[in-house]
């Protein structure tokens, strides 16, 4: 099976994914592992004092930060978002659905990707979008029912972002999955503004964009 962060990053750049497997380096850094954290405490933040939210690794002022935390506060699926059916295993949240089997279902499950960094202006960044996708599939195939939609948060910014299974974007993510499988050998560079800060660009012989700075 292929992990979906390997589908991701072959989204992002193939021999980068190369290079992660060869060295064994799927870690998730550890201050990217405490914003990824941030995402199942929305409750006890909304409304923490600045000292609180200066010790930890959010990327706003604490006002913003509140201000945009209270917004996740008038989702309608806020309450899902704070207590999912289930989190922290192979999807990081799955929003509660219905029962696969009932004749009567509820509305499907939907699975969330919480990411460490930034979001894109508007929508979420490509490899993100492939991974959303990835987990939509993997609930889908679980529960027997189709799953239409994901969302991606961006809890170090207080933000949630919604990606459905368009066909462009099932096409990305199948681009993806055959690129991660093929892989037996350094793909070509792809040298251009991806590879700036990416942990490989001195072997690669590329150079300018980090991987991790967009997905972790």
């Amino acid at each position: 099976m292929i992990p979906f962060s390997d589908v991701a990053r072959a989204a992002y750049c193939p021999r980068q994914l190369y290079y992660a497997r060869r060295d064994d380096d799927r870690d998730v850094p550890p201050e990217a592992r405490a914003r990824i954290d941030l995402a199942f405490r929305y409750p006890a933040l909304a409304n923490a004092p600045d000292a609180t939210l200066r010790r930890l690794p959010i990327r706003r002022s604490p006002a913003a930060y509140r201000r945009n935390l209270a917004r996740l506060g008038e989702r309608d699926d806020y309450e899902r978002l704070v207590a999912p059916e289930r989190e922290r295993a192979r999807v990081h949240k799955v929003l509660g659905g219905g029962d696969g089997d009932s004749e009567s279902r509820a509305d499907p499950p939907v699975p969330a990707v919480v990411s460490p960094g930034e979001p894109p202006e508007n929508g979420v960044w490509g490899p993100q979008s492939v991974r959303a996708v990835a987990v939509a599939k993997a609930v889908a195939w679980e529960r027997g029912r189709e799953v239409p939609r994901a969302l991606v948060e961006y809890p170090s910014v207080g933000a949630v972002r919604e990606v459905r299974l368009t066909t462009r974007r099932k096409a990305a993510y199948r681009r993806a999955l055959r690129a991660a499988r093929a892989i037996d050998g350094p793909p070509s560079r792809v040298d251009d503004d991806r590879c700036s800060a990416c942990d490989y660009r001195e072997e690669c012989g590329a150079g300018r964009r980090s991987f991790r700075s967009l997905l972790g």
